[in-house]
């Protein structure tokens, strides 16, 4: 068997985030990668200057022609723009039964909005009760909770068990938007204690594309047959060294990307 995987979810022009964050992370971690684009950002590593959706008649005819062909072994789903969208998404994918792992993607580093208002509440209704793990960050988990942003890790735990009560069988609370020397995030299920994974928070501006490569991460691992607390944790520690690496390399005037591939190789192009 191939391990395969599908990212639903829009181009970053810029390489960091995105669909092409997606591909690469699946890459790095041996998992073939099958593609459906919702939609096309002019973007790079200082902002993003235009958003062209595309049509959901195109990206529904895109995922059933992956999963016709293609026997994929996790979903995962980042950026889907509009209520329209979201619901053409959620009816191509109702019959799928493997992992899907849903980034609720709204705005991206550099603060650009990325989700419609009205797509929050598509987002809760039609996907919500299809993902086996949605991973939101503070602020988008505050928003999808309608809460202030948590403060704590029993806030966080709260606002994952408000959003366990919309239909998702697992929430990762990611607190990577927090403050102090140790960055955690909280896996919170239906059933089973909550788990914690934790880092040590880096000095590095080079973090664009971490919640896009988290959530890959995680599908690539469920894919090659972990359970959902295992993947977590191989999706967390590798992250933790993507991000370790991201400045080995220099990449635009921004917020650069992570190194997907530290221990592929390095920034003279040799085998590391």
């Amino acid at each position: 068997m191939t391990p395969t995987a599908l990212t639903i979810a829009g181009s970053d022009s810029g390489g960091g985030a995105g669909i092409q964050a997606d591909l690469k992370t699946f890459s790095a971690l041996g998992v073939y990668g099958a593609s459906a684009i919702t939609a096309i950002t002019a973007q790079n590593t200082v902002g993003v200057t235009a958003v062209e959706p595309i049509r959901p008649e195109i990206v529904v005819g895109q995922i059933k022609a992956v999963l016709s062909d293609i026997d994929v072994h996790a979903i995962k789903i980042g950026m889907l723009g509009t209520a329209e969208l979201t619901r053409a998404v959620a009816e191509a994918i109702a019959d799928y039964t493997g992992p899907i792992v849903l980034d609720p993607v709204m705005i991206a580093k550099s603060g650009d909005r990325l989700l419609a208002e009205d797509a929050v509440t598509a987002l809760r209704e039609h996907m919500f009760p299809l993902a086996t793990l949605l991973t939101p960050n503070l602020p988008e988990a505050a928003v999808l909770a309608a809460a202030s942003e948590a403060t704590s890790e029993a806030e966080m735990e709260n606002q994952g068990r408000d959003l366990l009560a919309e239909g998702c069988s697992a929430v990762l609370v990611k607190g990577g938007h927090a403050s102090g020397p140790i960055c955690t995030d909280l896996l919170v299920r239906q059933e089973g204690a909550t788990s914690a994974f934790r880092a040590k928070r880096l000095d590095t501006t080079n973090t664009h594309g971490t919640g896009c490569t988290l959530s890959s991460a995680i599908a690539a691992e469920l894919a090659k047959g972990s359970d959902l607390e295992t993947a977590v944790r191989l999706a967390h520690d590798w992250l933790s060294r993507a991000i370790a690496a991201a400045d080995e390399l220099s990449i635009g005037r921004g917020n650069g990307p992570v190194h997907h591939f530290f221990d592929l190789w390095n920034v003279e192009g040799v085998h590391a």
